[in-house]
């Protein structure tokens, strides 16, 4: 069944309540970063675009993942993932942001569908604006005792 909401990834145990882990929250936001690191050293190219903003949806996909295991749950799916933020956080711009970004990059990684190179520039700005302002809610809940 294709969830609609994130009630219905806990009911399709697409999303799993978990014990809380900190250590591997902060494991995960490290990661993210340091390929965060890595992207920003590259410039975009008509034929690295598509590749660098594949990159920065892994590290706001391993962002998202570090956040909601510190709020102790797991999630199976990216689309669970995005319920999370629209129907828990109440961050619909952020939900719109991650879900094209999603889309997107399922549509390149599935089908072969590359984005011409206004489109990848375009996206990458939006996913690159989600991972700040994730990162700043990530930080503030790393913080947390």
């Amino acid at each position: 069944m294709k969830e609609s909401s994130w009630e219905e990834c806990l009911e399709n145990n697409s999303s799993v309540a978990v014990s809380k882990d900190k250590a591997k929250a902060k494991s995960l936001f490290e990661t993210a970063q340091a390929r965060l690191k890595f992207l920003k050293g590259n410039i975009i190219t008509n034929t690295n675009s598509n590749f660098i903003f594949e990159g920065y949806y892994s590290s706001a996909l391993e962002m998202l993942h570090a956040f909601i295991l510190l709020h102790g749950y797991k999630v199976a799916n990216h689309v669970c993932l995005g319920y999370y933020l629209r129907d828990i956080m109440k961050m619909d711009d952020l939900f719109r942001i991650f879900d094209d970004s999603r889309f997107k990059r399922n549509s390149l990684v599935y089908y072969g569908k590359q984005l011409d190179f206004n489109s990848s520039v375009e996206s990458i700005n939006k996913i690159e604006l989600f991972i700040k302002e994730l990162s700043l809610l990530l930080k503030k809940e790393l913080e947390k005792k």
